[in-house]
């Protein structure tokens, strides 16, 4: 949430520079970091404590870590349970190249109340790219360094190629296919082709490991990505897991949808986690929507095609929907979205993926005019096309 805030006032400000008639302006940095703050109650929790009352529950403070099956130890208390439910979540990697020089993760960099003059961003995940081009936006001279040949390597090339794009654009130094070989204070960082980045601030972005400290007494598997579960979110007898945690996948809204489950299978339900249509947002401008899996037969309409592009102020060239079909059983597998909004409107594409509809099916859902959406059902007509005749 913090992250959004502050990118949503960059947003605008930037919507105003490519729109007619409007005269842009680049947001006061005052103004971001208030509602910023307003929106996370300035970092208090306490406002949300009338929920935990409601529902019977009661908040221990502290570090906690399971001393044996049915104890955890916060600070020195005993706390007994019959069900452990772990969801301890994530923490930054940060690589020993930059681990001893003064460096900013996603945490500093979203509570700051200051605007570097220069910003060396160590990794072009979302993460990298949202603060990236969030900082650049608000005056800051960014460097971005990916060690990859393109940014955002876990999404589909055509979305990180219209990104790299924009970025470039708005001033942000892209160095891609480079590693960081060392960073001395000051900051200056030693890239792997013999440059350096000098910058007043150093931001590593270069992605998160679960937290599994203190829970090798609970009698769950510990694997290479975190707490191992099955499909029930169950990690061992009387003990669930759920969120970063199990490494499945790092967003909030899997951890919400893994709670649900292990909550239902504690009542004594048999529900199954389902993992095919995971949903996923990244917050730059263009905004890239993801779901499902990019393999199979697929059909790309851009959105210069679609009417609502042309009242819009974003150039016509930074959006599309790509979608992605099984060739036999003629259903969509996965999609990827890019443009305004774009996360908004993935939305009935994530329910198509989860549900198996067929693509006849799809291709008769009326769409709304005039909406970016419209391009799903042209990329629907050209998936049917590219599909083989059923004979």
């Amino acid at each position: 949430m913090p992250t959004k805030t502050m990118l949503r006032g960059v947003e605008l400000s930037s919507a105003l520079d490519r729109a007619p008639g409007l005269e842009p302006e680049r947001p006061e940095a005052d103004g971001v970091w208030s509602w910023r703050d307003y929106m996370t109650s300035n970092w208090d929790d306490s406002g949300q404590m009338h929920y935990l009352e409601e529902w019977n529950c009661a908040l221990v403070r502290g570090e906690g870590r399971v001393t044996r099956p049915g104890v955890v130890e916060v600070d020195g208390e005993e706390l007994e349970y019959d069900t452990l439910v772990i969801a301890t979540g994530s923490s930054p990697i940060v690589p020993e190249a930059v681990a001893g020089v003064d460096h900013w993760t996603n945490r500093e960099a979203t509570r700051t109340h200051e605007i570097p003059k220069s910003l060396a961003v160590m990794g072009s995940g979302p993460v990298g790219a949202e603060l990236a081009q969030f900082f650049a936006r608000m005056g800051s001279q960014v460097t971005l360094i990916e060690r990859g040949d393109r940014l955002l390597g876990r999404v589909h090339e055509d979305a990180a190629a219209i990104v790299l794009d924009v970025f470039r654009e708005e001033g942000i130094d892209v160095r891609l296919g480079v590693s960081v070989e060392r960073a001395e204070a000051g900051i200056t960082v030693h890239l792997s082709d013999g440059s350096s980045v000098e910058a007043e601030r150093l931001l590593v972005a270069t992605g998160r490991r679960a937290n599994v400290e203190g829970l090798e007494a609970s009698g769950v598997t510990i694997g290479a990505r975190g707490v191992e579960v099955d499909e029930h979110c169950q990690a061992a007898e009387n003990v669930w897991a759920v969120g970063d945690v199990t490494g499945v996948a790092q967003f909030t809204h899997v951890g919400k949808y893994q709670a649900r489950v292990a909550a239902a299978n504690m009542c004594g339900r048999r529900v199954r986690a389902d993992y095919r249509a995971i949903p996923a947002g990244i917050f730059t401008d263009p905004e890239i929507g993801t779901v499902g899996r990019t393999e199979g037969v697929s059909a790309r309409y851009d959105l210069s095609g679609v009417s609502r592009t042309s009242t819009y102020e974003r150039p016509t060239r930074d959006g599309f929907v790509r979608l992605f079909a099984d060739p036999d059983e003629r259903v969509l597998v996965g999609a990827v979205a890019v443009g305004p909004q774009a996360t908004e409107w993935l939305g009935q594409l994530t329910l198509a993926v989860r549900s198996a509809t067929p693509i006849d099916v799809l291709l008769d859902v009326i769409q709304p005019f005039p909406t970016f959406s419209e391009a799903i059902f042209f990329a629907l007509q050209e998936l049917h096309s590219a599909l083989p005749d059923r004979g």
